[in-house]
């Protein structure tokens, strides 16, 4: 290990926060490692989010040892053994060490161990199988400290059998590639999904979209993608034909900040109906599936034209799906005419952002002389086109000009 990672393990184990809570749960006979994720960033050099915690100790003795230290303590997972302690500003799971006597592919039967190497071999990959104990000691169960520097992600023990206990892992498996895997995943876990691709049906389809949302983000998605695909993973997950050029289009700057809805959009969706499909499929949350419903309405719109839209055309698309779906499907048409479009998308982008507000409302068709009633929206309407068309000029009085005009000629 080099003195940089040292000196970031010193730093961590010296958050007064975790000191005291190490403090609590080691000694008298029990021990109690940092396990997981957050060693595996903290030895990369990579944001820490959560800190999960193993120990010899029994829940009850945790949620003893916990209080007594100032922790509030919320059985959060108890029949596994997991308690969070929270205090400080901060939570932390804490699990008793663990041993599965049975698994279904999607859940397993467990009893209570006190043996670390055990309870290391029963998770999903090497480099998610490391410890850290209080003295700052690496403890490494499964070669997970080789397969990290090599940065590659490979399952404990024999790849099958680790999917055949839970059916989600291979998702898992190419999404932790795309997060912290180089060149190719790994051959043996590839033919092992390819193997067990049966069991994604048995899934709850809440889990397979949070685990594609983060894949679909992570830094190297489209080449993990493209192998999903060509393993004949990818269709059973999205229930359609991928569109890979086009989200490899828009995935060339990482995926930081970018949200995991476009993503999905950029993947998945080409007309209205893609939409309703992934909302089934994957359980999407309302706001997710009115960011793609949205820009597929525009793709919808925008589609058929050569070369770029014109900005009036966007305008008009706007009205209907709001313009960060415009925008949005601007991009995708872009991405998938293949063109170096780039700046021009841009400058269409910033002009359509640049369009004013429509001010008047049905109050001021009513005002005009027009009854109550579903005319008055379509009036309305009429001459928001109109406005469209004429450039969208900022004034009131000018934008009423086309209300009036609208409303005459229907008399």
């Amino acid at each position: 290990m080099n003195a940089p990672a040292q000196d970031r393990i010193a730093a961590f184990l010296a958050r007064p926060v975790l000191a005291r809570l190490l403090a609590a749960l080691n000694g008298e006979g029990e021990e109690t490692r940092i396990v997981g994720g957050a060693i595996r960033n903290l030895l990369l050099g990579e944001p820490i989010s959560d800190i999960d915690l193993a120990t010899t100790a029994l829940p009850k003795e945790t949620i003893r040892r916990g209080r007594a230290a100032g922790f509030k303590a919320v059985p959060t997972g108890i029949a596994h053994g997991t308690v969070t302690l929270v205090g400080g500003g901060a939570s932390f799971e804490v699990t008793t060490l663990r041993q599965d006597v049975e698994t279904d592919g999607r859940r397993a039967k467990v009893v209570f161990g006190r043996d670390f190497t055990t309870d290391a071999t029963r998770r999903d990959f090497t480099i998610n199988a490391l410890g850290l104990d209080r003295d700052g000691r690496v403890h490494d169960y499964c070669g997970g400290l080789a397969d990290l520097a090599a940065r590659r992600v490979r399952f404990i023990g024999d790849a099958a059998t680790r999917i055949r206990e839970d059916y989600l892992r291979i998702l898992r498996f190419f999404r932790f590639h795309a997060r912290y895997g180089a060149g190719g995943p790994d051959s043996e876990g590839i033919a092992a999904c390819i193997a067990g691709r049966e069991g994604l049906g048995g899934l709850s389809r809440e889990r397979v979209r949070a685990e594609l949302m983060k894949l679909l983000v992570a830094p190297g998605a489209s080449a993990t993608l493209q192998a999903m695909a060509g393993a004949g993973l990818l269709m059973p997950v999205i229930g359609g034909v991928p569109h890979l050029s086009r989200f490899a289009a828009v995935a060339g700057d990482g995926g930081e900040g970018v949200h995991p809805a476009f993503r999905l959009a950029a993947l998945s969706v080409a007309v209205s109906e893609d939409a309703v499909r992934l909302r089934e499929r994957l359980r999407l949350s309302n706001e997710e599936f009115d960011r793609i419903e949205r820009i597929a309405a525009a793709l919808e719109s925008l589609g058929g034209q050569p070369g770029l839209p014109p900005v009036v055309s966007l305008r008009h698309a706007a009205q209907s799906t709001g313009s960060d779906a415009v925008a949005a499907a601007l991009v995708l048409l872009s991405a998938s005419a293949g063109k170096e479009a780039g700046h021009d998308v841009q400058q269409l982008i910033a002009e359509l952002a640049r369009t004013p507000p429509f001010l008047p409302t049905g109050k001021d068709v009513v005002a005009l002389g027009v009854p109550p009633g579903p005319r008055v929206g379509r009036l309305l309407e009429a001459a928001r086109r109109g406005w469209i068309e004429a450039g969208c000029p900022a004034g009131m009085d000018e934008q009423m000009g086309f209300v009036g005009e609208i409303v005459r000629s229907a008399r």
